[in-house]
């Protein structure tokens, strides 16, 4: 999400530190194209059908990554142990994505996107098979062996989970600048789309007659269990992504790093130096700080928006669920769409200060909503007993909460783009989705403690993180 190198790191912190963002942006991110765009040759003989293909490929992979979201939490309880390896589960593959992503991306500006894109998609796969295996792991040799297999499958799973630092790049070096807020919107969207689809496989695939069915047809050495088959639809489309790249993604020509320069600014290859050296860079240093900050103040709503609605509203699973397709239907549409088309008239830095707004402002509301009816009254909507104001407040939040994410998300992706060199995008991408990784592994546990505490907290302490973020790239958005 940045270009061409910062010179001398900041001595300025906090807002400071993101604002300087601003001013090492000499590839002009917001600028409606420049002379080396229009003049340079295409990375791939058709970007349009790359494109494409790149998202697609996303696209498949994260619907397997969502086929299993339903099943997580009972697959452990399955086991007869403690609720609170859900969230280690949940922390080991961000844990691991965040140390993977640096690597997966520096080594795809080494040897290619595609094969980075290609092996880690296959690996995936790999882990997935593994996390379908865990209960008859557990069936033969007991729950520890099971919960072994499961944390060792997520983790693999969350360090390939770290290719999307390659797409990102990948996408960077066939889109002009001028229109890669675009075209990272549409990865965006991807991811949404993913979740939208992935969790309704995931959730029919472990329904009972599915299940019983599937016993009837496979083999005995291949368990049919409700956990076992949306694990392996999960493998297989990552394997099917395998095949789609394979066959239809080519390698964008672009410029290589130097094998001693290697890294964002030279000289370190491990995952700590690339950290040190995005720490180190004025341009770098702001976007990297705020990706960790979104994300840890994002992690409230990802670990107990369902708790929330189920205690305040007293919805089930299915309800939830119902929810949740709602938000991936938006963020698909604000990330495909809207984004784009936003970028064109305002700048990145700016959109990062009014989604971070926006962002904050959902996030503070989202308690709030379930207490509606009590200012109400007993004011009726009309319509079936459950359309009620609580749920129209909730629901307004929610957009809010979507839109504020596909801004800052999109947006930040543009900026990193326009602060790293053409040789260095798969570096930058990946250390930043790092910091990301890092807050989602740091932000849920977190989160949870607080949800204990008082309810509200969670979602109005990531209200006020993201203040600084709104501050800082809102200071110089001339």
């Amino acid at each position: 999400m940045t270009h061409p190198e910062a010179g001398a790191a900041s001595t300025g912190d906090g807002p400071d530190e993101v604002a300087d963002a601003a001013d090492a942006d000499p590839a002009g991110a917001d600028t409606p194209g420049t002379e080396g765009d229009r003049d340079r040759t295409p990375a791939v003989a058709n970007p349009r059908r790359a494109l494409a293909v790149v998202i697609g490929v996303v696209f498949i992979d994260l619907v397997g990554f969502g086929i299993v979201i339903p099943i997580l939490p009972f697959y452990v309880r399955s086991f007869g142990v403690s609720d609170a390896f859900i969230g280690l589960l949940a922390a080991s593959y961000s844990l691991a994505q965040f140390l993977a992503a640096p690597t997966l991306g520096r080594l795809s500006d080494r040897i290619g996107r595609r094969p980075v894109l290609l092996a880690s998609l296959a690996a995936a796969g790999v882990a997935w098979t593994t996390f379908g295996y865990a209960g008859a792991a557990g069936t033969r040799f007991g729950p520890v062996a099971a919960l072994a297999t499961l944390f060792a499958s997520r983790t693999l799973a969350g360090a390939m989970g770290g290719n999307i630092a390659a797409a990102q790049a990948y996408v960077a070096d066939i889109t002009p600048r001028d229109r890669r807020a675009g075209a990272l919107g549409l990865v965006g969207a991807s991811f949404a789309l993913g979740f939208v689809f992935g969790p309704a496989i995931g959730g029919l695939l472990a329904a009972d007659a599915v299940v019983a069915r599937a016993d009837a047809l496979l083999p005995a050495f291949v368990p049919a269990t409700a956990y076992s088959l949306p694990s392996f639809a999960a493998a297989g489309m990552s394997f099917l992504a395998v095949l789609v790249g394979f066959a239809l993604l080519e390698e964008p020509t672009r410029t290589r790093p130097a094998a001693e320069t290697e890294g964002i600014r030279g000289g370190r290859t491990t995952a700590i130096g690339q950290f040190r050296d995005a720490l180190a860079s004025a341009s770098l240093r702001p976007l990297t700080v705020a990706y960790f900050v979104v994300a840890v103040a994002f992690a409230g709503v990802q670990v107990m928006f369902i708790p929330y609605v189920a205690d305040a509203f007293g919805y089930d699973a299915t309800a939830a669920a119902f929810l949740l397709t709602y938000v991936g239907v938006l963020g698909a549409i604000n990330q495909g769409v809207l984004v784009g088309r936003l970028s064109r008239v305002v700048s990145s830095r700016t959109l990062v200060a009014a989604g971070s707004v926006v962002l904050g402002v959902a996030l503070a509301a989202i308690p709030a909503t379930g207490l509606v009816d009590r200012v109400a009254g007993d004011a009726a909507l009309g319509g079936p007993g459950w359309f009620t104001l609580p749920l129209v407040a909730l629901l307004a939040a929610l957009a809010a909460l979507s839109l504020g994410n596909a801004l800052v998300n999109v947006s930040l992706a543009t900026l990193v783009s326009a602060s790293a060199d053409d040789a260095d995008q798969g570096a930058a991408f990946g250390v930043t989705q790092g910091a990301s990784s890092l807050g989602r592994t740091v932000g849920p546990p977190l989160m949870a403690v607080l949800y204990t505490v008082a309810v509200a907290s969670p979602f109005l302490i990531g209200a006020l993180l993201l203040v600084p973020v709104a501050v800082a790239f809102g200071r110089r958005t001339g």
